[in-house]
């Protein structure tokens, strides 16, 4: 409070000063100096609480900057009512304001190629292949969301609250959903003063059921006046440059935080790059303010989402300056929209670590091809680009959504928090869907390159063991994931299925040890002569599968 109340009075005096003339065009006696000192008097009494309330409301951050088009109404008054060289004086001043202001007001025009350099990312073709064992987090957002609504009756005094913002994060080991309990209204505030907790949710496992996690927050989203958080961060730190939305995290103790994200403007109070995260203990309203590389280690999203979404905008769009943004548009490539928290997805790699989700696609109406997508790492910001197999077109986003539609239109289902990932070496689309009342009814998946192969399945893991099973029939080769052992058997053949599947044949056998196997003959074609009783060198992904993808087969006596 005491930060605005020497901010208001500072900028107060020097308002006066400029605004108040303090010669006439006669020489000006002594008395005529009583009025000047109440006009100065007057104008104080009208700016301090003017520029109180405008920061304190606002939560602007109280820099000198902040105050450019204040300053040319200022200096524009002060000159309209000086008179002589003061006039001349407070001229000046505008001129110079308006210059400033013209530079605020241009600054996106010219700071293009900056923003576009602190947002340049380095590049890859693909992600690293799943591994098949693990499940992705992929519960969506949507509909846990109604699950924790339909839990709120263990809420005390539910009347007072309402679920809040939702996102995802790792705690103990496991991806969960975590969304706080807000108050519903001022006067529920007024009376209840603190929050009783907070929910959480499994990311992965569809079935689970929310719980309800008892701890008191009195600094919070929801709270008014200097229990508001994000005003209660704006008093601790009046000139931090905040970006996004606060975000609770957990620790893994389950105690909560609120986090927010701040950087610095690339110029003129435009643009923005993230530097650190402000740290909040809900409870004691302590804070504390950290660089990206020394975050504690429970803060998954360190980097807001609103934050990399800008980043993704300004790689997307200025990689000529902004001129071909607008015009040219020559390389340019938009961000999808289709992210679930500010246009991004958070997704977790094997590590445990969160990345935010984003593809992008042609700036063209009517153009549903992806040029690419992108990971951003959530703690440090460092973003990857992966342009996919460059000989091959990717389907985006919306195209995905838009299969999903089509494929279920009788029952109005729809897709939500699409995510690609590479699949047995398929760059693919796996995304929940969802019926007309939120609720989850299964998992598509799609082939990015081929839309002609997809499946679903009620869980991922299902989805998964079938895709494989589209991808070996539609001719395509299976390279497994990123953590499947490569081995060698040698066998003899037991049993042998044969199935046709369009240009290529599917050989399912199984040897003398008892396993089975399932090779296409895109990747051998004398496989189609294997029978009952051939000996057979075999090269195989060990996946745990009850079918093992074959790599490399050789039939003793034919090769």
């Amino acid at each position: 409070m005491g930060n605005i109340l020497l901010f208001a009075l500072i900028v107060g005096l020097a308002s006066a000063l400029v605004l108040i003339p303090f010669t006439k065009k006669n020489n000006t006696s002594k008395e005529d100096k009583k009025p000047i000192s109440g006009a100065v008097i007057a104008t104080l009494i009208i700016a301090i609480p003017a520029v109180f309330a405008f920061y304190y409301f606002s939560n602007l951050d109280m820099n000198l900057s902040s105050l450019w088009l204040f300053f040319i109404i200022i200096t524009a008054a002060g000159a309209l009512f000086a008179s002589g060289k003061e006039r001349m004086i407070k001229g000046i001043l505008f001129a110079g304001s308006l210059i400033i202001g013209v530079y605020f007001l241009t600054a996106g025009i010219f700071n293009a190629d900056e923003k576009f350099k602190h947002a340049k990312m380095e590049e890859k073709v693909e992600i690293k292949a799943f591994d098949e064992k693990e499940t992705p987090a992929s519960v969506p957002p949507q509909f846990a969301r109604n699950k924790m609504k339909k839990a709120f009756g263990q809420v005390p005094n539910t009347s007072y609250y309402e679920l809040g913002n939702l996102q995802i994060q790792k705690v103990n080991g496991e991806f969960v959903y975590i969304a706080p309990v807000e108050f519903s209204g001022f006067f529920k505030w007024w009376n209840g003063d603190e929050t009783p907790g907070y929910f959480t949710l499994s990311a992965t496992d569809s079935s689970a059921n929310p719980k309800f996690m008892k701890t008191e927050m009195v600094y919070t989203p929801s709270s008014y006046f200097n229990k508001n958080i994000e005003r209660h961060i704006r008093m601790n730190y009046p000139k931090h440059i905040f970006y996004g939305d606060v975000q609770l995290e957990i620790d893994d103790n389950g105690k909560p935080y609120y986090i927010r994200s701040y950087g610095e403007f690339v110029s003129a109070r435009n643009g923005f790059t993230v530097k650190g995260v402000v740290v909040v203990d809900p409870k004691s309203g302590e804070t504390k303010d950290y660089t990206l590389a020394d975050a504690p280690e429970f803060i998954d999203g360190s980097v807001s989402p609103e934050t990399v979404s800008l980043q993704n905008s300004y790689f997307g769009n200025y990689v000529h300056g902004f001129w071909n943004s607008k015009f040219g548009k020559s390389d340019v490539k938009l961000p999808s929209d289709e992210g679930t928290e500010a246009n991004v997805s958070p997704i977790f790699d094997e590590n445990g670590d969160m990345y935010y989700f984003t593809d992008f696609t042609s700036p063209k109406a009517g153009v549903d091809s992806m040029l690419g997508y992108s990971l951003t790492n959530s703690r440090t910001g460092q973003a990857t680009y992966y342009t996919g197999n460059l000989e091959e077109s990717y389907m985006d986003s919306q195209g995905a959504l838009q299969i999903i539609e089509k494929k279920f239109i009788e029952k109005k289902w729809h897709g939500e928090m699409p995510v690609l990932y590479n699949f047995y070496g398929e760059a693919s689309w796996l995304t929940p869907v969802l019926d007309s009342n939120g609720f989850l009814q299964n998992y598509f998946i799609v082939s990015a390159a081929n839309p002609e192969i997809s499946v679903y399945g009620t869980t991922p893991n299902q989805a998964l063991k079938q895709y494989k099973t589209a991808l070996q029939k539609g001719g395509s080769t299976v390279d497994g994931n990123s953590k499947a052992e490569e081995k060698q058997v040698t066998g003899t053949v037991v049993r042998v299925y044969k199935e046709k599947s369009g240009d290529y044949t599917i050989i399912s056998f199984l040897l003398d040890n008892r396993q089975s196997y399932v090779i296409s003959s895109e990747n051998n074609a004398l496989a189609i002569y294997l029978q009952v009783g051939d000996k057979v060198n075999v090269n195989y992904l060990e996946t745990g599968e009850a079918f093992l993808p074959v790599k490399t087969m050789v039939i003793d006596g034919l090769e």
